[in-house]
């Protein structure tokens, strides 16, 4: 049967690079897109179509910063497909974002260069706000939107004869350090895109105890440093073209510089070809380019305590309970 592959955030950057390079591996792939942005959106679906006249390509909308967006979508997603196959959880944010530029210069006389350069760490510091929902904007946008989406979903999601594969975009900033289970949603720090990408790690381990007997399992991707609008909101576009040629020369160094939209994309579509059950779940796939501008995959082994991420989820089903109790609405529907 031809797979069924959900992706939001996919108007732009890594998730219009990814649908680009699922219809090159498979053209009878059916793809919807889930966006914010339905213009964005049509946009993207144009593109595809005209390279790919006889590509099934659907939109449906979806804001992940809104709970009654997600339900909306949940619903007309069901209504629309039978199951789903792929479930990439790709959009996310990173607001407000300040670079530490006095951590930066120390960094780069020290002997942790490479590892700051390749993983941000100590860099980046966020300004995150309140959602309608009153969540915190990251939390809900990278993690919790989705795993209620996830929640929603699972009538298509999980079958045991086809097995289906959710892929968490994380990130190599995604540090333990950063993460707090009193304080999951990172409202009283200033790192709240490396608390929600840790969170993601955390949730994807979760998924797999509840779900992998049900046909259902998680993975988690790192697609590297890739030249998207949330790399451009942190410096002026100006800024990154002039240090590119920089940028080009550390990939002699490390892996992760993959730079551009295609190249992040990697990992993904790795993961489409691969079949579930023959995923570690405590692994996390890094998109990689050589020097030479050769693409492959690696893997390396997540950070995260399976009891700290059972922790998690409790939590999460709390969120889940109280939050949808006030928009009467279904936990999970069967």
């Amino acid at each position: 049967m031809q797979p069924v592959v959900l992706i939001t955030g996919a108007s732009s950057g890594i998730g219009s690079a990814l649908c680009k390079r699922l219809l090159r591996e498979d053209a009878g792939v059916r793809l919807c897109l889930a966006c914010r942005s339905m213009q964005k959106a049509a946009a993207t679906k144009a593109v595809l179509l005209a390279a790919h006249p006889a590509a099934q390509v659907t939109l449906v909308r979806l804001d992940v910063s809104s709970l009654e967006s997600v339900l909306r979508a949940a619903s007309e997603i069901q209504r629309r497909f039978q199951r789903l196959d792929y479930l990439f959880l790709n959009a996310g944010i990173m607001p407000n974002t300040h670079v530490n530029f006095k951590a930066l210069i120390s960094g780069l006389f020290s002997g942790k260069a490479v590892h700051m350069l390749s993983t941000a760490e100590g860099l980046l510091t966020q300004e995150d706000c309140i959602t309608a929902d009153g969540l915190q904007a990251v939390f809900e946008t990278n993690l919790f939107g989705h795993f209620i989406l996830i929640r929603q979903l699972e009538p298509l999601l999980c079958c045991l004869e086809k097995p289906s594969l959710l892929i968490w975009t994380s990130s190599s900033n995604a540090r333990k350090s950063a993460f707090s289970l009193t304080d999951y949603q990172h409202s009283k720090g200033k790192e709240s895109y490396s608390s929600s990408k840790y969170a993601t790690d955390l949730a994807s381990v979760a998924l797999n105890k509840y779900f992998n007997k049900q046909g259902l399992y998680s993975s988690v991707v790192c697609p590297g440093l890739v030249m998207t609008n949330l790399t451009y909101g942190i410096l002026p576009s100006f800024f990154w073209k002039l240090i590119m040629p920089i940028m080009w020369l550390i990939r002699f160094f490390t892996e992760t510089y993959t730079l551009t939209p295609y190249n992040g994309a990697e990992a993904q579509v790795w993961l489409f070809k691969q079949k579930p059950a023959s995923l570690d779940a405590l692994m996390k796939y890094h998109s990689c380019t050589s020097p030479m501008g050769k693409n492959y995959v690696g893997s390396r082994k997540m950070d995260v305590e399976e009891e700290t991420a059972e922790i998690f989820y409790q939590k999460l089903l709390e969120l889940e309970k109280h939050v949808l109790a006030r928009l009467n609405a279904p936990l999970s529907p069967k």
